[in-house]
């Protein structure tokens, strides 16, 4: 092995440093979508894993079972905590639950039992998604959880996972717009969404006392191999 001290790009990339943790963010297998003509602003919430999100949570699991991992999380939503216990069943880990990296949930502070245009109306309800494609934030859903909001708890949660674990490889089975609002936070970035995550699909950073360094966006891989490819 090289002896050669580590090179600005080294130091920059957080590599070449025996420090430096890993933290692998992994989107939750594809759910069961409910029927938009019919689901209430419930059945949104928390579906479980479809016949192929858990198809998609075990090949994941797969994928990571020949790493070390040291610890995994993942929200409380069904989707979430199945993946990770998909993930965490190769590692003879437990899947620590934290309620924080829930995903962001449009139209929950309307009544959970009634559809959200049963209140807004179809023509608002048209407006709001359009906004939201123009804007890329979640501020265009009315009766929403705030978008700096939302960044702030997610931020929050994985920065106390971080400092718990520091120099280890972790794992945190979450949401596609989690992933989203912790990258964009870290970035800098204004949109909430700036890109689509898999189902399944693994996204790495590096991180030290002081830095997260993103390593990988959305590997696919394992899931293009077993033809379980899904957004």
């Amino acid at each position: 092995m090289s002896t050669r001290p580590p090179s600005p790009i080294d130091r920059i990339a957080l590599t070449r440093d025996d420090g430096v943790g890993t933290l692998l963010l992994v989107r939750h297998g594809q759910q069961q979508w409910p029927d938009p003509e019919t689901a209430t602003t419930a059945d949104w919430i928390d579906p479980p894993l479809s016949e192929q999100g858990e198809s998609q949570a075990a090949c994941v699991g797969q994928y990571l079972a020949g790493e070390t991992v040291d610890a995994v999380y993942s929200s409380h939503l069904l989707r979430a905590h199945h993946t990770g216990l998909a993930i965490a069943g190769h590692h003879g880990l437990e899947v620590r639950v934290d309620p924080d990296l829930q995903e962001i949930a449009p139209f929950a502070h309307l009544p959970h039992d009634q559809r959200a245009s049963d209140t807004l109306g179809e023509t608002t309800m048209r407006g709001i998604r359009e906004r939201f494609v123009r804007t890329q934030r979640w501020d265009a859903y009315p009766h929403t959880e705030p978008s700096d909001d939302f960044r702030r708890r997610i931020a929050t949660a994985i920065e106390a996972i971080l400092t718990a674990h520091p120099a280890e490889q972790v794992v945190i089975a979450c949401h596609g717009g989690v992933i989203n609002a912790y990258l964009a936070d870290l970035l800098g970035l204004a949109p909430d969404m700036f890109f689509r995550p898999n189902h399944a699909s693994v996204h790495r950073l590096r991180f030290d006392v002081e830095r997260r360094v993103i390593a990988t966006l959305n590997e696919i891989e394992h899931l293009r191999a077993a033809d379980l490819l899904t957004v």
